[in-house]
């Protein structure tokens, strides 16, 4: 699992649907994933703490979720089918030692984590499907360190680290 949080809300140029781009935690790649209006304003009005009359629905989520004695432990972007993502919740109760994992969409389940102030993970096969890199120059610069690294390195090299790792294991 890799650690992401929210960078922000971007729009969709072509579409005008709302997009919430998730970040690692070193800034290296990027996770958009369209989500809708509600959603988005829901993101927004929480990064930007900007106050409702009422409760919305994220917050009464949080509020029963409280009530019952359930904490929220961290969210989980964990599988994407032809574009559409899905997410869990995963909520702990220490009198009951019982921990629930509720299926979310990512927009409501990210909505519930900043309110919460949980962490967001992403799964490697997630992010194989969807990720973008943000740091190019860092990309082609590790992409060259590996080239070099395989242009010098000889067979008997790994005769050398095989005959290492077994001394080591006697």
């Amino acid at each position: 699992m890799i650690e992401m949080r929210v960078m922000g809300i971007a729009l969709d140029t072509r579409t005008g649907s709302p997009i919430v781009v998730l970040n690692d935690m070193d800034n290296r790649r990027a996770l958009p994933i369209w989500i809708g209006s509600a959603e988005a304003s829901a993101i927004i009005r929480k990064i930007e703490n900007i106050p409702s009359s009422r409760p919305m629905t994220h917050d009464l989520f949080l509020e029963i979720a409280e009530q019952s004695q359930y904490e929220i432990t961290k969210v989980e972007i964990n599988d994407v089918d032809e574009q559409t993502y899905f997410a869990t919740v995963f909520m702990y109760n220490k009198l009951l030692d019982k921990e629930l994992h509720i299926d979310s969409r990512p927009s409501d389940a990210i909505a519930i984590a900043l309110r919460a102030d949980v962490p967001i993970y992403v799964t490697p096969n997630v992010l194989a499907v969807g990720v973008v890199s943000t740091d190019v120059e860092k990309d082609e610069q590790e992409a060259q360190e590996f080239k070099n690294f395989i242009q010098d390195i000889k067979p008997s090299d790994f005769e050398k680290l095989l005959k290492k790792n077994y001394e080591s294991d006697q």
